[in-house]
């Protein structure tokens, strides 16, 4: 369950994180419950088994959203901004480091491979990020949108 939960977080984490900085008009708390809870029901609806499906992806529906608007809540602006440019500006392998100086949250950046996708430019990443005191690791890849914004792919 561990595992499973940990999974959610840094996915939910790495969605919240991408997804906030496209212009939806959405606050980063909406997008974090409605991504959060999409991808906690996607996540219980393949962790249970017979009856228990329908009980697991309702939970998970219900724990990823919780967790999505609290860590949407935390990725202010400034944190969207730091992360678009350090996606925009940083050479693969160069890490920006930064802290939210009203949360106290502390957040690494890192392009690990960037390529094209049609005309899009991608870039996968890894990003480190301590929210309330509790440190996680999340993996994904982002793409610039025609608006200069980056939003997560996978």
């Amino acid at each position: 369950m561990t595992k499973t939960l940990s999974f959610i977080c840094a996915l939910t984490l790495s969605m919240v994180m991408i997804s906030g900085c496209a212009n939806s008009g959405w606050n980063s708390a909406d997008t974090g419950t409605v991504l959060g809870g999409v991808v906690g029901g996607a996540a219980g609806s393949q962790i249970g088994s017979g009856t228990g499906t329908t009980i697991a992806t309702v939970v998970g529906t219900l724990a990823g959203a919780a967790l999505g608007r609290k860590l949407g809540d935390n990725f202010g602006q400034r944190d969207r901004r730091q992360f678009g440019s350090a996606l925009e500006s940083n050479p693969t392998g160069n890490t920006s480091t930064w802290s939210d100086p009203d949360s106290n949250n502390n957040y690494s950046v890192t392009p690990t491979r960037t390529y094209n996708s049609g005309s899009q430019p991608c870039r996968e990443f890894t990003m480190n990020a301590t929210v309330d005191g509790q440190p996680d690791k999340v993996r994904g890849t982002a793409c610039r949108q025609s608006d200069g914004t980056w939003k997560v792919q996978s």
